[in-house]
């Protein structure tokens, strides 16, 4: 298995940036030491290491520094200035980093309305742009993204609002870039956008919406570890059980756990 969605915190060897708007802290620390103990446990060779906008912003030495130890575990996807220049793309690329979070969902659509030449470089170099949106985000978005052909990868099932429906635009979009095959869609992130408990089942027809639009072929899974502000209790190993449950096709479930991912992130099993 491959977990494509989860964070690394070390505020001890890494500090905080002091103008962070969110600090994780108890429980919601994700040391390295412990992600490999988590995925050792639950039998993930690999993971994708998401940059956080809380705790470090675009400082990604903690990230980085996971890669470098990881000994080809690990991937990463970084936060960077829009005005992040191709050459430092490019040594990132070199540690392990395949792309950038671009968070609309936080930062809003306008924030990248300088991006276009961050987003020609990332394709130019066939990195990946990762982005997170919210509700009907990806309407506005989704322009820009075209116009660049950079490899798009959206996290949390492109967290809709279960009360909007199906045909709610933004979705709707999502559901377009899937029969496309110009995207990647994460499904990662239920108890973030769910208005209903575990098992999350307001969502169920949300993600296999998704996993017929996208195919197995362009859907991998994330557990989004080590589960900041969370409005629930969240644990590792229901995560899987609640796939097995979305995606009852076992073949569909080893090739979103495993065949997409790899070929995806240029990963080889140990």
């Amino acid at each position: 298995m491959v977990d494509c969605h989860v964070h690394v915190f070390d505020p001890q060897r890494f500090p905080y940036r002091p103008d962070t708007f969110y600090a994780p802290e108890g429980q919601e620390l994700g040391t390295p030491a412990r992600l490999g103990t988590v995925l050792d446990a639950h039998g993930v060779e690999h993971a994708l290491l998401v940059g956080p906008n809380s705790g470090y912003g675009e400082d990604n030495r903690c990230l980085l520094d996971t890669l470098a130890a990881g000994a080809g575990r690990y991937r990463g996807m970084a936060v960077v200035e829009n005005s992040v220049t191709r050459a430092e793309l490019g040594d990132l690329r070199a540690a392990g980093v395949l792309g950038v979070t671009l968070n609309a969902a936080l930062l809003g659509v306008g924030y990248y309305a300088d991006a276009a030449g961050l987003l020609a470089d990332l394709a130019a170099l066939d990195m990946i742009a990762d982005v997170q949106v919210v509700d009907d985000q990806l309407v506005q978005f989704a322009p820009l993204l075209e116009r660049s052909g950079v490899r798009v990868h959206v996290d949390h099932c492109g967290r809709p609002d279960p009360d909007a429906g199906l045909d709610a635009p933004g979705f709707r979009e999502l559901l377009r870039w899937g029969r496309s095959g110009r995207a990647v869609v994460k499904l990662s992130g239920c108890v973030k956008v769910s208005h209903a408990p575990y098992p999350h089942r307001d969502l169920l027809p949300y993600v296999r919406a998704l996993v017929d639009a996208f195919g197995p072929d362009r859907c991998v899974w994330g557990s989004d570890w080590p589960f900041l502000r969370m409005p629930e209790r969240v644990d590792y190993g229901p995560l899987l059980t609640l796939l097995a449950e979305q995606v009852r096709d076992a073949d569909g479930r080893r090739r979103i756990l495993w065949d997409t991912p790899v070929r995806e992130f240029g990963l080889v099993a140990g």
